[in-house]
């Protein structure tokens, strides 16, 4: 797998599985969707409005899972200095951020029925919501500083200094007092939620993982592309200058 830290090889290799990708994920958001509305029964409490889960509880495991994957390329670029580390983590922060928000706009939806209000400053929404604000921070430094390098050791820091951030999220259930219900999928007594609904569930999860896949592989595709067209542009500017200089 080595090789395909070449960037060409690597072009190469998106190129064949974006279309298998894609597919993929329509298919199994098909299914997803049938499940949801055609399957999954009601909640004996929450009534209909429990389909929001459906949506909710993949985009807030994406919103981590993409955290974890900017993590890694983060010590790609710091220890390893990975040639394709700092464009994965870059191509993966507006996908962070907008899972991020998916989750918080589908949880204000969900909680208003539930609980009453559309936002409560609890735990576990307040450390999403930081979460949101980390994800932005990196966009907007990626943003900031025009040199690829710079800017990639920057983000990188900023990101390795904002994942203690996830642990809070994950476990803030067990530590604190908060609205939200422990985990009730991947706990030691095995799910709590009837069959039907924990296979809507890990279908739906399946088909955002596979959207993430598809569009972080263009992502990474459109910066690489992107860096080449700069540095072709960076090479003719200086060749115009030095004709100018010789004539």
């Amino acid at each position: 797998m080595l090789k395909y830290a070449n960037p060409t090889n690597f072009l190469a290799l998106a190129a064949r599985l974006i279309p298998w990708l894609a597919a993929a994920t329509a298919l199994l958001l098909i299914v997803g969707l049938y499940l949801t509305f055609f399957v999954a029964p009601d909640d004996y409490q929450q009534g209909a409005s429990v389909k929001i889960m459906y949506l909710h509880v993949p985009s807030a495991w994406l919103s981590m899972m993409c955290y974890i994957i900017m993590t890694s390329a983060a010590l790609g670029t710091i220890v390893w200095r990975h040639p394709l580390a700092d464009a994965a983590q870059k191509a993966a922060a507006p996908l962070g951020a907008a899972f991020t928000l998916l989750c918080l706009v589908s949880g204000s939806l969900w909680g208003k029925p539930m609980w009453g209000t559309w936002w409560v400053w609890d735990a576990r929404l307040t450390s999403v919501l930081v979460l949101f604000l980390i994800y932005l921070g990196l966009v907007g430094l990626w943003r900031t500083i025009e040199e690829p390098a710079q800017a990639a050791r920057a983000a990188a820091i900023l990101t390795l200094v904002g994942v203690v951030n996830i642990p809070i999220i994950k476990f803030s259930v067990d530590w604190w007092n908060t609205l939200h219900q422990p985990a009730s999928v991947f706990r030691v007594g095995g799910p709590a939620i009837s069959g039907s609904m924990l296979w809507t569930l890990l279908i739906m999860a399946l088909g955002f993982s596979f959207l993430f896949l598809t569009l972080h592989l263009m992502a990474i595709r459109n910066e690489i592309l992107r860096r080449r067209l700069r540095r072709l542009s960076i090479d003719a500017a200086h060749a115009e200058e030095k004709a100018e200089a010789t004539a």
